[in-house]
């Protein structure tokens, strides 16, 4: 059954980029960018950029290292690091096999700052919901209440919707490249997380 959604799912995820590449969502992405860019601040710009910066690999990467210790060490789950690790490589590498085949320019509305190569579908938003999906995932039953974790449920969705609105801000990236993004994202986590259970207690 649940291949069966993955494959609808890459399905969706298809029909999605066969609509950017035919113009059809290009009223939906200027709207959302005038809408989001008419918020242009001093201060909105500065949390917009840490945003972006968190979102990159030289935050994304030590965050990545630093969980996995934590894992390893303080938790003692160094199977975990597997699905965290693997998770988290592979979306990379998703990113990069997607952007060359789509080709799609990032917009030339109005940015506030620069960034080069392809933006369909959006790497900063593809790395933000796979960390802060697994990290979710691998942390919840270490937390000792429900208030812890739908705390770290809130705050990890925050920061996904976050870095994706902040490279619209910034206007590096189309909505549409954001969406792709969470979506393609979605699918892999859940692919990985469904491997990485059936390993595990084939472990076991």
């Amino acid at each position: 059954m649940w291949i069966i959604l993955l494959i609808l799912a890459a399905a969706g995820f298809q029909g999605l980029a066969m609509l950017v590449s035919r113009n059809k969502l290009e009223q939906f992405d200027t709207s959302i960018i005038r809408t989001v860019q008419g918020w242009e601040s001093d201060a909105l710009t500065s949390v917009a950029k840490t945003l972006g910066k968190i979102g990159s690999s030289s935050v994304v990467i030590p965050a990545v290292l630093v969980l996995a210790v934590f894992l390893a060490v303080v938790l003692r789950h160094r199977k975990e690091l597997v699905l965290l690790i693997g998770g988290m490589l592979g979306s990379t590498l998703l990113n990069d096999a997607l952007k060359p085949i789509y080709k799609r320019a990032r917009p030339d509305i109005h940015r506030i700052v620069e960034e080069q190569g392809y933006g369909f579908p959006s790497g900063h938003s593809m790395a933000a919901f796979t960390f802060y999906f697994l990290a979710t995932y691998l942390l919840w039953r270490h937390l000792p209440n429900r208030g812890w974790r739908a705390a770290l449920l809130v705050f990890s969705g925050i920061m996904i919707a976050s870095i994706g609105l902040s490279r619209v801000y910034l206007g590096v990236h189309y909505p549409t490249d954001i969406l792709a993004g969470y979506w393609v994202s979605a699918c892999w986590v859940t692919l990985c997380v469904r491997l990485f259970r059936r390993w595990a207690r084939a472990r076991r």
